[in-house]
């Protein structure tokens, strides 16, 4: 289970992202099912390819920094399965 620290961390990891990309929802915060070491953070992507881009890089620099800084590994994850499609071009 988590403690207080890596529940904070997730939470600011979050909150850093919604800052700059306000159209992302947090849905749920829990466990790798592959490593209990490792935390998802899950939100609801943008639907924008470049908007969706930019929040991997930007989730990817504070993911980094927090396992740098504090020794957690927290990364970010699709809330919802099938929302986020790439480019969705039509006609």
């Amino acid at each position: 289970m988590f403690n207080h620290k890596q529940i904070e961390l997730s939470h600011m990891l979050f909150d850093k992202l919604n800052e700059k990309f306000p159209e992302i929802k947090l849905d749920r915060i829990d466990e790798s099912p592959e490593n209990q070491n490792e935390i998802w953070v899950h939100i609801s992507y943008p639907n924008d390819e470049d908007r969706l881009l930019d929040l991997y890089d930007l989730s990817g620099e504070i993911s980094t920094d927090i396992l740098l800084d504090y020794g957690y590994s927290i990364l970010t994850a699709s809330g919802n399965v099938g929302e986020c499609t790439g480019s969705d071009e039509s006609g």
